[in-house]
């Protein structure tokens, strides 16, 4: 899933305001990957990146790292350029404010920032596995 808040908003820059932390966590972020990428570029907002130094900044793969950048591109909050490279680009005051609290919030209570990630997964393979159920369970 590439940012669920994209099927509800065509880029980020047109989100509401009254969108909460919590949405905009759970919308832009579809893995801890994602939210790592986002926050390593934003630590380093003036370098520009390959693709293998972010697989080796963050010992990850390069499937899970084009992955995350395609969703934090999609979202508006890095650029990716033709070349391969990638940088943190300067955002409008509202998207800048986010990731500045996602960065606090995260530092502060990381297992809860995560949890908003990987819940919402949950709860949607929940949702898909129920759609297969023959019989509704007891209540």
């Amino acid at each position: 899933m590439i940012c669920g808040l994209l099927n509800r908003y065509p880029m980020t820059r047109d989100i509401p305001a009254e969108l909460g932390f919590v949405e905009m966590v759970e919308s832009c972020l579809d893995s801890v990957w994602s939210l790592e990428l986002l926050l390593l570029l934003h630590a380093w907002p003036d370098r520009i990146w390959t693709a293998l130094d972010i697989v080796t900044e963050l010992r990850s793969s390069e499937l899970v790292v084009a992955q995350s950048v395609r969703c934090l591109h999609a979202a508006g909050f890095v650029i990716a350029e033709e070349n391969g490279s990638i940088r943190y680009p300067p955002l409008p005051p509202d998207l800048a404010a986010f990731v500045n609290r996602l960065d606090k919030e995260y530092r502060a209570r990381p297992n809860q920032i995560r949890r908003m990630i990987v819940g919402r997964s949950n709860a949607k393979l929940a949702s898909f596995s129920d759609a297969f159920r023959l019989r509704k369970p007891p209540q």
